[in-house]
């Protein structure tokens, strides 16, 4: 399948004939009561709504009850249901491994329990079809999705989310929603670079996606909890922490990048007499930026506090120098670093000075810890301390900085 300028895939002639090709697979480990009921709930939805050609794979990952035996049989019945087993345990093996071997243009998954609504499985796929997106997922925290769950899978699942925007800067609202799609010839290269076998693939699969630039549309969906679910919900939380752990760190030292994948080509005007701004600079001018500011910003905070300190204690000095250094660095970098975020002035520093009491909290801590340790610390020492703390509060300042305080749309795209 050849991607070209619209990276849509074949479509005959006749309006909305479309003739790609759908593989859903169903993971499933001992679920034999489950399979037969969520198959003919599924073949029936597809045959009645679903405009293009399907199959469905039920993916078996070493059950060790009659799961084999039900889908063997159900697979008898029908020629558009096929079952691959798979002699290890883990619902992420199971995916990768049935992806891989697909020959469909977009691959879907979703749990055995149908807890997501059928009705979002349509708009899940069209925007691969279409070309427009690269991976599409169902959220069950976006705008307009509806929930019913207990509050404590709610609760795990909201942090947990929340943890993975902060740590990572992901856009995507909902990792854990099973209901996922991707396009084969954008997925394959990814799969390669996927190394968890258990609950934290999707996660890891949708962070590698952006970080390689892969556009995923998000489709809110209504949910309903399954009491009969196989996740530990506590046991998979930690592992996800492990995996969020090892992401963060394959970005770093740049393995999580994918040479491989087919690239989308540049944005550009659909009108020909379009007049356009400059490019922006994307994370690394935003980075390039926030450092040279905040050399300045922590340069002159340094020079502030040298000079109070000559007439006021530890505590108001570095609050003085800190209050106007925090008014210079919000706005140079609302100005600079994320001026595509469009935050407005009063909003920006409104939020700025929260994140400086965060910062004005952790740097007074440190010079409080020294004249703890120390009973008449040096000058030099004292700024010595204060540098090392600014350090590393200017990190915590960049994280709060690009995600609460310039935070941008999630539909932008970033180099």
């Amino acid at each position: 399948m050849s991607v070209g300028a619209t990276r849509g895939l074949t479509t005959s002639p006749g309006p909305g004939a479309a003739t790609a090709t759908v593989d859903i697979v169903i993971p499933v480990y001992n679920e034999e009561r489950a399979l037969p009921g969520c198959v003919q709930v599924l073949r029936e939805f597809l045959r009645r709504e679903f405009p293009f050609e399907w199959t469905i794979v039920i993916a078996d990952n070493a059950s060790t009850d009659r799961t084999p035996e039900v889908a063997e049989a159900l697979a008898r019945e029908d020629k558009a249901l096929r079952v691959r087993r798979l002699d290890r345990k883990g619902r992420g093996l199971a995916l990768r491994e049935t992806w891989r071997a697909s020959t469909a243009d977009v691959v879907v998954y979703m749990d055995v329990d149908l807890s997501t609504g059928l009705d979002a499985l349509l708009p899940l796929v069209a925007p691969l079809v279409n070309g427009h997106s690269d991976l599409a997922i169902g959220s069950r925290l976006a705008p307009g999705a509806r929930t019913v769950r207990g509050p404590k899978r709610e609760f795990v699942s909201r942090c947990y989310n929340k943890m993975i925007r902060l740590s990572h800067g992901a856009r995507f609202s909902d990792a854990q929603c099973g209901f996922k799609a991707a396009r084969t010839d954008v997925l394959r290269p990814l799969l390669d670079h996927v190394r968890d076998d258990a609950w934290f693939f999707d996660t890891e699969l949708l962070l590698l996606a952006e970080h390689n630039g892969l556009r995923v549309h998000e489709v809110p969906v209504d949910w309903v909890e399954d009491a009969d679910s196989r996740v530990d919900v506590v046991k998979t939380a930690l592992d996800d922490l492990r995996g969020l752990i090892r992401v963060a760190r394959a970005k770093a030292v740049g393995t999580a990048k994918v040479p491989d994948l087919p690239r989308r080509p540049a944005p550009r005007a659909a009108h020909p007499d379009a007049v356009l701004s400059p490019p922006g600079g994307g994370r690394f001018w935003e980075i390039l930026s926030f450092a040279v500011i905040g050399v300045l910003s922590t340069v002159a905070n340094l020079a502030l506090y040298g000079l109070f300190r000559l007439w006021w204690p530890v505590l108001a000095a570095n609050l003085a120098a800190l209050v106007l250094t925090t008014l210079f660095n919000t706005e140079a970098n609302r100005r600079f670093t994320f001026s595509g975020a469009g935050t407005p002035r009063r909003k920006a520093h409104l939020q700025g000075f929260v994140v400086f009491g965060l910062y004005y909290a952790f740097t007074s801590a440190a010079l409080l810890l020294l004249h703890a340790l120390a009973a008449e610390p040096s000058r030099t020492l004292e700024l010595t301390v204060l540098l090392a703390a600014s350090v590393l509060g200017t990190a915590g300042r960049f994280v709060l900085l690009r995600t609460w305080v310039f935070r941008q749309d999630n539909g932008k795209d970033e180099e």
